[in-house]
């Protein structure tokens, strides 16, 4: 009867503490709607500047919402492009070519680097791993002359190459991969499968990389929005060579006039990374509560 009485308590317990109140739903709810207000705020505006006519770019105080939208500064923005000497579709082929490449490359070597440091053991393993660690206190811009030099004695200055090839050695994706690896790729799963007969290239790419989907998900929309970013580069100097980014920022340094032809750039550019980011934000939140489990 003792027994009985202690294991209702706990179950009375238990119960009451998982019950939560109408009132903190709802305030959760508020927060989390106040949060997501923040964020979507600043991407609603850079879409009504781009249909402001100049006018209403210049006013003050600054309006939030377009009066009287126009796709007067897209038309401006394909004119000033279109009277270049530089076909505007090559600065596109450019950005993507870039883009898609680094991205891909990236996730490659990021995964199968990533499948040895964290499943095959062999000397120097944690060693490796602690230098990738450490290489993350490093800004790029400590290491600018170091990859300069590099790049330079490859003989890839003035080539895609100069900025792809960073985009694949990046130790960041390297780091997220491995961790989500070590966190959600069982020993035991992997193990079976070498019983099986199959070779770690078929365990990694038919077993460990479905299980890891969100993390290399994640790693291709960081990779590609920032190569998708990518302005003018210390690396390019032929303007046949240079990317969509770098087009844009030409356009805007005409001076005020061409303001609103900046605005739609802005969009434009935008457009591609935002679509890949709604495709695959389920994953994203997905790793980022998971991946850092293990260290």
């Amino acid at each position: 009867m003792a027994k009985e009485r202690v294991s209702k308590l706990r179950i009375r317990k238990s119960n009451h503490a998982l019950n939560r109140s109408a009132a903190g739903d709802f305030g959760i709810n508020l927060m989390l709607l106040i949060f997501a207000a923040f964020m979507v705020i600043p991407l609603i505006y850079s879409i009504m500047q781009a249909f402001k006519p100049l006018n209403e770019l210049f006013l003050y105080p600054p309006r939030f919402f377009v009066v009287s939208p126009t796709l007067k500064n897209f038309k401006d923005l394909f004119r000033l492009m279109g009277t270049s000497w530089v076909p505007f579709s090559r600065y596109i082929f450019n950005t993507a070519f870039i883009a898609i490449v680094g991205t891909f490359g990236n996730v490659m070597l990021s995964s199968l680097a990533a499948y040895s440091l964290a499943k095959l053991k062999y000397p120097g393993r944690k060693f490796l791993f602690n230098m990738i660690v450490y290489s993350l206190m490093f800004n790029s811009t400590v290491t600018g002359i170091c990859n300069f030099l590099t790049i330079s004695w490859l003989g890839l200055v003035d080539t895609y190459f100069a900025i792809i090839i960073p985009a694949w050695c990046s130790t960041t994706g390297l780091y997220l991969m491995k961790q989500f690896m070590e966190s959600s790729v069982p020993d035991e799963v992997l193990e079976s499968a070498r019983l099986d007969g199959a070779s770690e290239a078929r365990v990694l790419w038919t077993i460990a990389m479905p299980m890891v989907k969100p993390a290399w998900l994640t790693l291709i929309i960081f990779s590609f929005q920032g190569l998708w970013g990518t302005g003018a580069s210390i690396y390019i100097y032929s303007e046949q060579l240079k990317s969509f980014s770098y087009a844009m920022g030409q356009v805007l340094a005409g001076g005020i006039a061409r303001s609103g032809a900046g605005a739609a750039s802005g969009v434009i550019m935008m457009i591609v990374p935002i679509l890949v980011f709604v495709v695959s934000q389920s994953n994203i939140i997905e790793t980022m509560s998971t991946s850092g489990l293990k260290g």
